[in-house]
């Protein structure tokens, strides 16, 4: 791993492989790690900078400046710049297609693509919005994610049969989530609140020109298709991809179908 400072805040990325640029970004609670399998594939062409989110993996908390996912775009951007990086393309996965979609309005001209994976653009339901700030206030008094809420957060990440088909991935991100606790649980409450409160990026939807693709799990509960279909009207010209057999890490669950959509996508829009 790399690292890049911002006021006094250090990021970690990845940076593997050569070519035109990808740049992947990981779901909440997760990390770069959660791209191995498509960086395996796509670094074999592309050159692969996978930043962990703040407060994320290897990354400290974020700076202060950094207040909502359009500021994390610009410290995204300020990454860029640091690697002399012009043109690239963003794969962005739950918030990492949040913030990808925020830097393709920020950065129109260098921004070659955009791959919309089991996220939603607009704001966050009512509903959902409500259930994952209380989520999140308990963590923050709690300074760790309790038991019972382990239950609860997991099986929201992975398709209906996951623990059958994926034990050891369900079981590793169980003991991840377990596993957080004192400032690091407090500073994930704080991305998550950028995450659950971001603003509707529907509001600036007709600037998406580039070429887009929207994918997402059959199975994906906290972000459904539903969601992704919004999106794909939305944005003129964008191609809709529903993942077999997948929950909200998508990715990890169907790395092959994953890695081939991407593979023919960007084969189709990178000269």
């Amino acid at each position: 791993m790399s690292t890049f400072t911002i006021d006094n805040k250090t990021m970690h990325f990845l940076d593997k492989g050569e070519g035109p640029v990808l740049v992947l970004g990981h779901s909440y609670l997760w990390d770069s790690a959660m791209w191995a399998p498509q960086v395996d594939a796509l670094s074999q062409h592309y050159r692969c900078i996978v930043p962990d989110l703040w407060s994320h993996g290897q990354s400290d908390s974020a700076p202060e400046k950094t207040r909502s996912l359009r500021d994390y775009a610009d410290d995204v951007l300020a990454l860029l710049d640091h690697l002399n990086i012009d043109k690239f393309s963003v794969i962005g996965l739950s918030v990492g297609g949040m913030w990808g979609a925020e830097l393709a309005l920020k950065a129109p001209v260098r921004m070659q693509s955009l791959v919309l994976m089991d996220t939603f653009i607009g704001y966050e339901p009512e509903v959902s919005h409500a259930k994952y700030f209380a989520m999140l206030d308990t963590i923050a008094e709690l300074q760790v994610v309790p038991a019972p809420m382990v239950d609860v957060i997991a099986p929201m990440f992975f398709a209906r049969n996951a623990e059958e088909n994926n034990p050891e991935l369900v079981a590793q991100f169980r003991s991840h989530l377990a596993s957080m606790q004192g400032p690091q649980a407090l500073e994930i409450t704080r991305i998550g609140r950028m995450i659950f409160g971001r603003r509707d990026t529907f509001e600036d939807v007709e600037k998406l020109t580039l070429p887009t693709l929207v994918m997402v799990g059959a199975e994906d509960s906290p972000r459904p298709p539903l969601e992704a279909q919004l999106m794909h009207d939305a944005i003129d010209g964008s191609k809709y991809v529903i993942i077999p057999a997948a929950g909200h890490i998508s990715n990890l669950e169907q790395p092959e179908f994953v890695t081939k959509q991407l593979v023919e996508f960007l084969a189709e829009v990178i000269a």
